[in-house]
């Protein structure tokens, strides 16, 4: 009798990796050997996409196959909404075992966590960060915050986050591999306060990153906020903001510590499960200096926006260079289990792609910032942005700010805005006109006339009426389908022209 074949799945994630800080995205002086063995035997996404670079609204969407705007995340202090399921969700339904080990970040706790596994996830195994916490004493849980117990001689790894996420994965693949499961390994690290013990700690001592024409961008044809976001440093000099520094050292030194804690569940992978699909990403990058800003904040610039994704599954030692997002993790993994994908969910699958690389899945993908949680008005607040990139072009529209528009082929390091240059009229009309419909089809609660009439689109007038549709959600077979308004009756149609009160009379 011919064995079914299992099917298992391993998504791992770390917190603010920038898809320069791999060794297999080209920077080798980045000591990753394990995700850099895992790229040789997958495909590297060069062009991949966060939905918004802040840590809940972006793994909202990898959880939910949904943009921030339609889960409702649109940012960390903000749970999902009430009737958004998340991957575990719509797995568990269908049979199929989901256990979650790492930070969550989605359920507006805090930071940490709130310790308890939300519907769909194995209880058992949910370990989040209030999980950890709760084994340390009080004087460990200070210890656990402050980046200098990473120089504490007698900091081992078996105290870190990154160690006791990485063994409850490694028990878990031990006694689940007879089975199907999807398994998210996802770390806080290397995410400050970037506790990692000796060699790590000081392995990227005196580091700078190579010269980098954005370091010196003045960002006087940037919107304005950009120029307050980067604060003093839009004064000094590119020696002065790319240079070594204790915090940038440990950071890189975390980074290449969770790199060994991965290649220890790879292994786990190797020997219990090797034909499992597993999916690496990173949840957004930080600025680290370029373009004279730090961490991240309401911008897509590739540093944060542009994120690292390798699967490994399909097709081996292949680079795609076709647009990817987050938002096309859930529906791939929903694929991989033949698990029917939700007509609600935005993604798309990547089943296929990831066999044949070379095939397009998007022209292009979508990128968002609505605020940041209240603890964090400091950081700049309101800050209203929807942008659009395309392998060549990039336009980014800031609600309450002037734009930007890039051409990334003559312009790799964004540099150049050219939002106002009509040579290139056509391009920018057509991001613009592929962000609007994106805008109404997802339902964007934020979405309005004044997204559609920029200075630099004189086409474009100001309606009420917006475009005169309107949408209800399309979450069959999971939701019943919703009534009509004008009549009590089952909609017709879920995307409709709207009848106002002055037509019926």
């Amino acid at each position: 009798m011919k064995k079914i074949k299992k099917r298992q799945c391993v998504l791992i994630m770390t917190d603010t990796t920038r898809r320069d800080m791999l060794g297999c995205y080209g920077n080798r002086r980045m000591k990753t050997p394990n995700l850099d063995r895992l790229c040789e035997q997958g495909v590297r996404y060069d062009n991949a996409y966060c939905c918004q670079p802040v840590c809940g609204p972006a793994r909202s969407s990898v959880f939910t196959g949904l943009a921030p705007h339609s889960n409702g995340v649109v940012s960390n202090c903000v749970p999902l909404g009430q009737n958004v399921r998340t991957l575990g969700q719509m797995l568990n339904d269908s049979g199929v075992h989901a256990a979650y080990i790492g930070k969550w970040h989605l359920d507006a706790a805090d930071y940490f966590g709130s310790g308890v596994a939300p519907l769909g996830w194995d209880r058992d195994t949910w370990y989040d960060m209030k999980c950890y916490l709760g084994e340390l004493t009080p004087e460990q849980r200070l210890m656990s915050r402050q980046s200098q117990t990473a120089y504490d001689e007698s900091l081992t790894e078996d105290f870190t986050y990154a160690y006791r996420c990485t063994q409850r994965a490694v028990d878990f693949l031990d006694k689940h591999s007879d089975e199907d499961f999807l398994l998210v390994v996802s770390y806080d690290e290397p995410h400050g306060p970037c506790i990692c013990p000796a060699p790590w700690n000081t392995m990227y001592e005196n580091f700078r990153w190579d010269d980098n024409p954005n370091f010196t961008d003045d960002l006087s044809k940037k919107p304005f906020y950009q120029t307050l976001w980067a604060k003093d440093a839009i004064n000094r000099s590119a020696e002065e903001i790319n240079k070594p520094s204790k915090m940038l050292s440990l950071f890189l030194g975390c980074n290449s510590f969770v790199d060994k804690e991965i290649g220890r569940v790879i292994d786990s992978i190797d020997r219990n499960c090797p034909e499992a699909l597993v999916i690496y990403t990173s949840d957004h990058g930080d600025m680290l200096g370029n373009h004279r800003l730090q961490m991240k904040n309401a911008a897509c610039y590739r540093e944060i926006a542009n994120i690292p994704l390798i699967v490994r599954g399909g097709a081996c030692g292949a680079v795609c260079s076709h647009m990817a997002s987050h938002v096309d993790i859930t529906p791939t993994i929903l694929d991989y289990f033949n698990v029917p994908i939700p007509k609600i969910i935005e993604g798309k699958s990547m089943l296929w792609q990831i066999h044949n690389p070379e095939l397009m899945l998007n022209e292009a993908v979508y990128t968002e910032w609505t605020r940041y949680e209240q603890d964090h008005d400091g950081f700049g607040g309101l800050q209203l942005m929807r942008a659009v990139t395309t392998r060549r072009y990039k336009l980014v529209i800031h609600l309450c700010d002037s734009d930007e528009f890039y051409d990334l082929q003559s312009d790799p390091y964004e540099i150049n805005n050219i939002i106002d240059d009509n040579r290139y009229a056509q391009e920018r009309n057509h991001l613009h006109d592929l962000l609007l419909e994106h805008m109404n089809t997802t339902r964007d609660v934020y979405r309005g006339y004044q997204w559609e009439c920029r200075p630099w689109r004189k086409d474009k007038t100001a309606r009420w009426e917006n475009d005169g549709f309107t949408r209800q959600r399309n979450n069959e077979p999971l939701e019943s389908r919703p009534l009509d308004y004008d009549t009590g009756l089952e909609v017709s149609a879920y995307s409709r022209q709207k009848t106002t009160n002055d037509e019926k009379n």
